[in-house]
């Protein structure tokens, strides 16, 4: 099956930046598109961004603008770059593909606060 791990959570102060990684492991062949979600406390689960193995890439409107999601195929990485972040943003940010049809990796809380 395909693993997720999520890294480069934290603390930010708002209007400040954190860049996510999602290391892909497994059989990746089956993943035509790769997606971030988040789930802030007490909220259902969302998808932010997601981005095609072509590049093409799809956001959401509270996140447009703002984040910018990359991919690096030889490494089997995704990122999530976010930027003029809000205390909204507060979530634990995760990585699977378009759909979330794979098993949930654990996470990486991102926390922005003053």
């Amino acid at each position: 099956q395909v693993q997720f791990v999520e890294s480069g959570g934290g603390l930010v102060q708002p209007g400040g930046s954190l860049r996510l990684s999602c290391a892909v492991s497994g059989s990746t062949s089956s993943i035509a598109i790769m997606a971030w979600y988040r789930q802030a406390p007490g909220q259902a689960r969302e998808r932010v961004a997601s981005i095609s193995n072509t590049g093409g890439s799809n956001y959401a409107d509270a996140v447009k603008g703002r984040f910018t999601v990359s991919r690096d195929n030889a490494k089997n990485l995704v990122y999530l770059q976010m930027n003029s972040l809000k205390p909204d943003d507060t979530a634990v940010y995760y990585c699977n593909n378009l759909g979330g049809n794979w098993p949930w990796g654990k996470g990486t809380l991102v926390t922005v606060s003053s």
